[in-house]
This record gives structure tokens, C-alpha cells and sequence, in this order.
């Protein structure tokens, strides 16, 4: 079984510093609104619940422009 690490950290209302092994990233948003993530490894994320067991996400990587 693999070591992981993973820890959350609320700066502010609707703004997480998250932080693991690889990379750390700051999420914004909260609610029913989109969420936002940037990561220092390049990776950018849009998502959004949806109604119900539905859900919408968007990554993007430094490649993808």
C-alpha cells in the first residue's frame, strides 16, 4: 500500500492552500458556484457540482493552451 500525503489549509473564506508530496495548489470558490485550483506543477482546474449525483470538470495542463 502507498505512503501518501495530502493536508488542506483554509486561508480565507473560499480560498484552500492544499498541499502533497508532489505539489501545492490554492482552490477558489465555495458553495454552488465553480471551483477554480492552479498547481505549481502547471495543472488548472475548473469543476462544478451539478443537481443530483452529477458533476463538471475542466483540466488543463501547461501543454494544453
Amino acid at each position: 500500500m502507498p505512503l501518501t500525503f495530502r493536508k488542506s489549509f483554509r486561508i480565507f473564506p473560499g480560498v484552500r492552500l492544499n498541499i502533497n508530496r508532489k505539489s501545492m495548489s490554492i482552490t477558489t470558490g465555495e458553495g454552488r458556484g465553480p471551483r477554480h485550483t492552479r498547481s505549481t506543477t502547471g495543472r488548472r482546474t475548473t469543476s462544478q457540482n451539478l443537481p443530483g449525483p452529477f458533476g463538471w470538470r475542466r483540466t488543463r495542463s501547461k501543454r494544453d493552451h
